[in-house]
């Protein structure tokens, strides 16, 4: 677990969500953002399950739960690290599953220091540059042949350096260890043990803590703790699911390994019913993650090329995973090679490392938000925008435009006339004469995408599942898919670098690029699907289709666009397609889509039995040993190397698949369990801590460091950041907004604001606030508000509601404001309009995974209609100056402040 595949899927298959006893629903609102997939959650309660909603809002989802429990947004890992400290506490964990499947016993180096000891950094913290040298978090070592116990070896674990400045993604298995020879205390009782670190440092996280810090009361949180045990061990499972609720913060990895944490305690990890259910908001998000638009990541989580560092093959694998370490992740060169042999076919060979140099290399972060910066700042100057409209659907709107408005060329595929195509005519810059039309120099190309039900393809579904959608309708006019888009313009880049001699032109010039058409021109995706799952190239099998990853080889002799997709076109079937009817199969249903890796419905799922290789229970029962047979089985495809005995344990140098024991689970993980401490990977802490969001009403409660010391800052006059509690002018913006998504629309509102049917079920863009809150400034249901951020003001319609509850924390009243985030000033045709929420939000990023922070933001908020033109602008700036707040407020990464307590 841990870092383990990264952003790469959920470890249960939505369907399963029905097998759960208990499912703790934080950071989504289920019923309303995945109503498709919250089938599962309303079969699981007809069979009993407890369903717990924990939620700033009382949504749709609360409703249909058992119980809703408000929370102060952003303090999560406040409410779940109690939850550890109540189980760690009272012995309520799962033992016997801890001991064994996960790192509890390892003992960790001496030079480890946590932020309990450290007023709220770990141990390598370096001030001047925001990062942590991991050197100090890792395992002690021992000896080749030594006990568990004995004297320690040469600390080797910690070698690396954290590399958030230059946007580093470590791949589908984290970080490598260097090796698996840890010392290991069995009884988990040695000081420097993990679970003895663990349990320091949750220690303060209480009751009262949460009842103080998050609003919730001891009755809820009893409740919750009581849920959670009672429904977690050997004969029962509990199930957390999440979503961008969680994500979009500014410590938002850690809240996901805060839950990790706790599955991995109870035992709920690899079980039927159990693990962690990452909702995505769109058929294809996990698609486009696994096949990666992200910008530090090749397909199959691989890593990109770091400059200056992986220069050869040889050093770049030697940075991804240690050929000494356990399991399936020492196999990375097999994976990397395939890809480059799907790429660059025939001209990919050894004597060249088989193209590795065609490969760009990362010399910085160059996430979204860094790339508009880049566009303010001239040094990007170009933009293609493809299913997305961050004119409107990202953070800080404002900053968005105006860097669009700097670039030389801008090209925007969609269906319609989105805001992104038209802020030169119709934006909100354009109203207050921020921005002149005719003195915008972008040029602008507008090409007409089809939609998905006019393509053929695959979508990769939030549990990992690939499902083939055939196309209905051919797409109207000019418009294309992406699929036909891009192989067109990789044709024309081609033919213009034809006879090119130049070096730089190889790499498009030596691509594979041809794909079967039909007789629209439309490239054959079952051709590239084919492509992806990947062919052997030499031997008697040439030319067939791979039976899955574990055939890939680092010679050169097969090729595979996506290691992990290996498997979905096995015996020349595209298992995408598969659409065979529950009745007719097992409950896994194997036969509906194609899950990655191998069809794996449930990842890690050799921790469904226990270390002999027994199921924990019949009534869990998933995978098992088979001794007649030697053989792992099961439910489900095992995801373990088949004929490897529970019994089973490697001599000292060991490595790769080979390494692992018959008890080591986690087969992507170094050192083959799952991490309660992360000893690499997570580059702003080996353990969940808590701090406060970049723009916070409360103070720290547990350390003086108000925020994440390794948090992404980008101090700009566009993007300032309200000061926070204790600071001068926090008062100028004392409420929390919140932001969310609605059924009726879809994200920035392409696919839904130009739909009447749609947009007469949500017409209006609006804002949630209590009774409460609207009596305190004025605000009637169904009027007008205006509210204002450091960045901008926009203004919405009031809906009063109960379902936005205030909360008493450290004694004083917290007002919180939902806002969907779904409409936009501006577009052609759209049947809506209206301001957008995210013109008030700041850029300030996960450090991990370069996210922004969505969820938590100060605002005022004031009756009535804002100000048009040059008015609006200074209502901004009329805040901006009343808070003091400048380019450096909140952007000191460390926080250092000794008048804490007096402060609260």
């Amino acid at each position: 677990m841990g870092a383990s595949f990264g952003r790469g899927g959920a470890t249960q298959f939505v369907q399963d969500i029905a097998n759960t006893d208990c499912l703790i629903i934080q950071g989504s609102n289920m019923a309303e953002c995945h109503p498709v997939a919250f089938q599962w959650v309303t079969e699981a309660k007809l069979r009993g399950a407890r369903v717990i909603h924990i939620d700033p809002r009382f949504t749709r989802t609360s409703a249909v739960a058992d119980k809703h429990i408000p929370i102060r947004a952003g303090s999560d890992v406040i409410l779940l690290g109690a939850l550890i400290n109540q189980i760690l506490r009272t012995g309520s964990y799962f033992e016997e599953y801890v001991a064994a499947y996960t790192n509890a016993s390892m003992i960790v180096s001496d030079d480890y220091q946590d932020t309990e000891d450290l007023s709220g950094v770990f141990s390598g913290y370096d001030p001047e540059t925001g990062q942590y040298d991991l050197t100090s978090w890792a395992y002690r070592s021992r000896k080749p042949g030594e006990d568990d116990i004995g004297e320690a070896g040469p600390e080797e674990h910690g070698a690396a350096k954290a590399a958030s400045a230059a946007g580093h993604a470590h791949g589908a298995a984290g970080a490598p260890l260097d090796h698996a020879l840890i010392e290991r205390d069995p009884t988990m009782q040695d000081p420097r043990c993990v679970l003895q670190i663990l349990k320091r440092h949750y220690a303060r996280y209480t009751p009262d803590l949460v009842t103080s810090a998050c609003g919730i009361s001891a009755a809820d949180f009893a409740y919750l703790s009581e849920s959670l045990v009672a429904n977690s061990g050997r004969e029962r499972t509990t199930m957390f699911a999440y979503a961008v609720g969680w994500t979009q913060h500014s410590l938002g990895a850690q809240f996901i390994r805060t839950a990790a944490i706790l599955q991995l305690l109870m035992g709920n990890v690899g079980r039927p019913g159990g693990g962690i259910m990452a909702l995505r908001g769109h058929a294809s998000i996990q698609g486009a993650s696994d096949i990666p638009t992200l910008f530090n990541l090749l397909p199959g989580y691989l890593p990109m090329p770091t400059a200056g560092k992986d220069e050869t093959l040889a050093q770049f694998l030697s940075a991804v995973s240690s050929p000494r370490q356990k399991g399936f992740w020492t196999h990375a060169d097999a994976y990397l090679v395939s890809l480059l042999k799907a790429w660059w076919g025939d001209a990919a060979q050894p004597e060249n490392d088989f193209c590795y140099d065609y490969l760009p290399r990362m010399n910085g972060n160059h996430n979204t938000y860094q790339s508009v910066l880049g566009m303010i700042a001239g040094t990007v100057e170009g933009y293609f925008l493809l299913g997305q409209n961050p004119a409107v659907g990202s953070a800080n709107g404002r900053l968005q435009r105006l860097g669009m408005a700097n670039l030389k060329w801008l090209v925007v595929r969609d269906f319609n006339l989105i805001e992104s195509a038209t802020w030169w005519k119709d934006g909100p810059e354009i109203a207050t004469g921020e921005l002149e039309t005719d003195k915008i120099g972008t040029e602008i190309f507008f090409l007409p995408a089809a939609n998905h039900a006019e393509k053929d393809g695959t979508f990769t579904q939030t549990q990992r599942m690939l499902q083939w959608h055939f196309k209905a309708v051919e797409p109207p006019g000019d418009a294309r898919s992406d699929l036909s888009f891009y192989y067109v313009l990789g044709k024309k880049i081609r033919e213009r670098l034809a006879g090119s001699t130049d070096p730089r032109d190889r790499p498009l010039l030596d691509l594979t690029w041809d794909y079967p058409q039909d007789e629209h021109g439309e490239p054959d995706a079952d051709a590239v699907l084919r492509e992806i799952n990947g062919t052997y190239l030499s031997g008697e099998q040439a030319g067939q289709a791979l039976p899955g990853f574990g055939a890939l080889k680092a010679d050169g002799s097969t090729a595979s666009g996506c290691w992990i997709y290996s498997g979905v076109y096995a015996d020349e079937v595209n298992a995408s397609k598969n659409k065979l009817p529950d009745a007719q199969q097992s409950w896994v249903a194997p036969n509906w889509g194609w899950a990655w890796p191998m069809n794996r419905r449930i990842l890690y799922n050799r921790a469904s039995a226990d270390p002999q290789g027994r199921p924990w229970s019949e009534r869990k029962a998933y995978v098992w040993w088979d001794e007649q047979t030697g053989r792992w089985v099961g439910h489900d495809v095992p995801d373990f190397p088949l004929t490897t005995a529970p019994s089973y344990r490697p001599a000292d140098g060991t490595s790769g698949p080979e390494a692992l024991a018959g008890d080591d689970p986690f087969i992507m993980q170094a050192d083959g369990k799952g991490w309660l401490f992360a000893p690499r990977g997570m580059i702003d802490g080996p353990l969940p801590t808590h701090y406060e969001a970049q723009e916070s009403p409360i103070g720290n409660p547990l350390y003086p460091q108000q925020r994440n010391p390794a948090r992404l800052v980008y101090p700009h006059k566009d993007n300032l950041t309200a000061p926070s509690f204790g600071e001068p002018g926090a008062d100028v913006y004392p409420f929390v907004a919140t932001t969310y998504r609605l059924t009726e629309h879809h994200t920035a509102g392409a696919m839904s604001r130009w739909l009447p049917y749609l947009s007469e079920l949500q017409p209006e863009f609006f804002c949630e606030v209590s009774p409460e809150l609207a009596a305190e400034r004025g605000l009637v249901n169904g009027g007008w508000a205006t509210l204002i951020s450091p960045r901008s003001a926009i203004e919405a319609r009031v809906l009063v509601t109960e379902r936005m509850t205030p909360l008493i924390i450290g004694g004083r009243t917290i007002h919180q404001i939902g806002m969907p985030y779904h409409w936009g000033v501006g577009g052609t045709g759209a049947v809506v309009t209206g301001d957008s929420a995210n013109d008030l939000l700041g850029v300030t990023l996960d450090p991990n995974v370069s996210i922004q922070e969505s969820k938590v933001s100060s605002v005022d908020i004031q009756p009535g209609r804002r100000p048009r033109g040059e008015a609006l602008t200074r209502l901004v700036a009329d805040y901006q100056s009343r808070s003091g707040a400048t380019v450096v407020t909140g952007n000191d990464i460390v926080n250092e402040n000794d008048e804490r307590e007096e402060r609260r």
